[in-house]
């Protein structure tokens, strides 16, 4: 087992290994006292891990109860927050009780969130079911849920106690939702790591998971203890996200973070290289990483389309919107784009 230390506003322990959801239970009680906690998860998970959970923190004193959510982005809304305050009231949860996220990216936000302002603030632990979950959103504090408006634009930023990462619950998932959390690899080795970079654009990421989420995590951590609040360093990882969650809402999530997130790292690269940001062949080298492994590298929206999602993105402030810029493989920046150049910049990076 592999365990990385995160010191932000609240220091916890990341554990990466096998066979975790059965050791769930005495790992929570180490950092919180057994007491009453709430299973956070969605309709398709409910049916594969919740029992297994369930049992190990009820071996270890306990006592459970379980709010399940209908899967997908979708619910990633103010209506089912709202729900998941009314079931913890209605549970009688109290400020020394917990919620554990047992999920994706979505249940860790939802969850994270409602931890956050229950009761203004109760302990949670993340336990990601997904590859992406596991590298990335369950990792740093970041909760969230969408509005009409766009993606992301009501959250919070709130700690977990601890995240535990079971390789083996991912070494199960399909190839498509895997592929997400490939996505949001090649983006840390596009950020920071150009070994790691090359490893995942081999296509054998299942071979070398632990060491793989250990390295994102460590990468994160990093960045986070750096700007936990996200007001500098942290903008980094949006990389490919920008234009990603244009691309995301545009298709009302019918098409995956991840995927989408590939999409807008290979339009970005692209725009870095026509504006001589990039280094000649990035975006080539990143379109070739994403097809060895079944990953999208163009949308159908039109920069008009992508340009309008974009202009709703958390990321603006005020008359400019922050963008990461690859500079080669292993390096980016962070450039503030006006907001009347951001149609003239996705037509950029899908025509060049």
């Amino acid at each position: 087992m592999r365990s990385v230390t995160v010191k932000t506003s609240a220091t916890y322990e990341v554990l990466i290994g096998s066979g975790l959801l059965q050791k769930a239970g005495e790992a929570v009680k180490k950092v919180i006292s057994p007491c009453k906690a709430a299973i956070v998860t969605d309709s398709t998970v409910v049916h594969l891990y919740e029992e297994t959970v369930r049992k190990s923190l009820t071996e270890a004193g306990f006592s459970v109860c379980t709010f399940v959510f209908p899967a997908g982005e979708a619910s990633k809304n103010i209506h089912t927050l709202s729900h998941l305050l009314e079931f913890l009231a209605k549970e009688e949860m109290t400020r020394t009780d917990m919620i554990v996220a047992l999920g994706g990216g979505v249940t860790g936000d939802l969850a994270g969130f409602g931890a956050a302002v229950y009761l203004r603030g109760i302990p949670f632990v993340q336990i990601p079911t997904t590859f992406l979950a596991a590298i990335d959103s369950s990792v740093g504090g970041k909760a969230a849920v969408d509005l009409e408006a766009g993606k992301n634009l009501a959250g919070a930023f709130y700690q977990p106690k601890l995240v535990l990462c079971d390789t083996d619950v991912l070494q199960t998932l399909p190839e498509v939702v895997f592929a997400d959390g490939i996505a949001e690899a090649l983006k840390y080795g596009v950020l920071g790591d150009a070994p790691l970079f090359e490893k995942i654009a081999g296509g054998n990421c299942r071979q070398d998971l632990e060491e793989i989420i250990e390295t994102c995590v460590s990468m994160k951590r990093d960045v986070v203890e750096e700007d936990e609040f996200d007001t500098g360093k942290r903008q980094l990882l949006n990389l490919g996200h920008t234009f990603g969650h244009a691309i995301e809402q545009k298709s009302h999530f019918q098409m995956t973070h991840g995927h989408a997130v590939a999409i807008g790292m290979h339009l970005i690269a692209k725009a870095a290289e026509a504006k001589g940001i990039a280094e000649k062949g990035t975006a080539a080298t990143i379109a070739k990483a994403l097809e060895q492994n079944q990953l999208p590298k163009e949308t159908e929206f039109s920069p008009a389309e992508v340009a309008e999602g974009t202009l709703r993105d958390k990321k603006r402030r005020g008359g400019t919107i922050s963008f990461v810029f690859p500079k080669k493989i292993g390096a980016c920046e962070i450039v503030k784009i006006p907001v009347e150049e951001v149609e003239a910049l996705a037509k950029m990076a899908m025509e060049s």
